[in-house]
């Protein structure tokens, strides 16, 4: 049975508000055509369905979008018709391509030069068929255009990730009353994956980890690079009593995407050393929560979270890891806490309607650690909580 949903959504005016915020962005910026093969973006653009596929077909039959200055509804190209929007005109949408092969790059290029003869256009991806088929024809970023439009979510794309989340979080319970020793990490995706669809989620969008972490750095698998490997695929391993799991997971409502993150110990109650892991992760995230409001910038929380844990940091990342956004991709715009540095961070500041996805890491070495996820979206005086975990175990 699909949940129930109290606060009303309406797709029709979702599609309609996207495209009106491309359309100011690219007026911001000076662009007259946008050309996407993001899927997210496309999703964003367009609000096209397409079906869960392998990787190697999806790259092959992506979607794709082209978003015009003059405000007339975007083009899509789809291998899945039936997945278009009811409100967009049967002559925008058009067959798929297959960008890897030169003649349909030309062919699409051809379409584009079409619509959008001259003027600037900007990309966001592209095949070294396509950029061949461009010829000398100057290409923008579309990064920035398309970051300026996504980052403040509206209240029906707010509503579709409050729903996606609920999903998840019933899901979730539902696998982790199976969890006990003996039991595989097949047997939660295979649940988890059930379940999620009979609760009414549109699909999968994070294959489902449910990893193992070792109580040292040094006990752990690590990459060519030297760092720890996070995440790893699920395996067919029996859990094992007192296995310490990182889950994550992500699934998505209507494009939106959900994520949920939790540290489950396997047939065991958290000793004292756990119990207080959760209770140093809760304090960074309820500090960093109340610090949230309109105007203040990624390094300050990145600040507010360090200074909670004392000068601590993530076991195997130099700088403190504190959040990424969420929307029609599981990780977008904002980033906060990242490489990139205190520089970077100053330069984010935050807007009502950003949602944030908070996941610092907690960390004892010879101990293991404690991981997990809290959506937020930033409001006019504050920050609202999407997520409703469920830390009762470490009580």
């Amino acid at each position: 049975m699909t949940l129930a949903f109290d606060t009303a959504l309406d797709l029709a005016r979702m599609r309609r508000d996207r495209h009106a915020r491309l359309v100011a962005s690219m007026a911001d910026d000076g662009i007259d055509a946008l050309l996407l093969l993001g899927q997210g973006n496309v999703v964003y653009a367009t609000g096209v369905r397409v079906p869960a596929c392998d990787q190697n077909l999806a790259n092959h039959r992506r979607a794709v979008a082209l978003v015009t200055a003059d405000g007339a509804p975007p083009h899509l190209w789809t291998w899945y018709p039936e997945g278009a929007p009811p409100d967009l005109p049967t002559d925008h949408v058009h067959g798929g391509l297959r960008l890897e092969i030169p003649d349909d790059a030309a062919a699409l290029a051809a379409l584009v030069h079409e619509a959008c003869p001259a003027g600037v256009l900007a990309v966001d991806e592209l095949t070294m068929p396509l950029r061949a088929a461009f010829g000398t024809r100057p290409l923008a970023d579309a990064s920035v255009t398309l970051g300026r439009a996504k980052i403040q979510k509206t209240a029906d794309e707010l509503e579709c990730i409050r729903r996606a989340q609920r999903i998840n979080e019933a899901a979730i319970a539902d696998v982790k009353a199976i969890l006990r020793p003996g039991v595989r990490g097949t047997d939660l995706t295979g649940h988890l994956l059930e379940r999620i669809f009979a609760l009414g989620a549109s699909g999968n969008t994070v294959d489902p980890i449910w990893q193992v972490m070792p109580p040292s750095i040094a006990a752990g698998p690590f990459t060519m690079t030297g760092d720890v490997v996070f995440p790893l695929r699920t395996t067919d391993r029996p859990f094992a009593a007192g296995d310490v799991i990182w889950v994550d997971n992500g699934i998505q409502y209507e494009g939106y995407q959900s994520d949920f993150g939790h540290t489950w110990i396997v047939g065991e109650a958290p000793d004292a050393t756990r119990r207080d892991q959760c209770a140093r992760y809760r304090a960074v995230i309820d500090a960093v929560v109340d610090a949230i409001r309109p105007g203040v910038t990624a390094l300050e929380l990145t600040r507010v979270a360090k200074a909670v844990e004392a000068g601590r940091r993530t076991p195997w990342l130099a700088h403190f890891y504190l959040a990424h956004g969420t929307g029609t991709e599981s990780a977008e715009a904002p980033l906060i806490g990242t490489d990139l540095g205190d520089a970077f961070d100053e330069t984010v500041v935050l807007t009502p309607g950003t949602v944030l996805v908070l996941e610092p890491v907690i960390w004892d070495d010879g101990h293991g650690g404690f991981r997990a996820e809290d959506i937020v979206v930033v409001t006019d005086t504050g920050a609202e909580r999407i997520s409703r975990r469920d830390d009762s175990d470490y009580e």
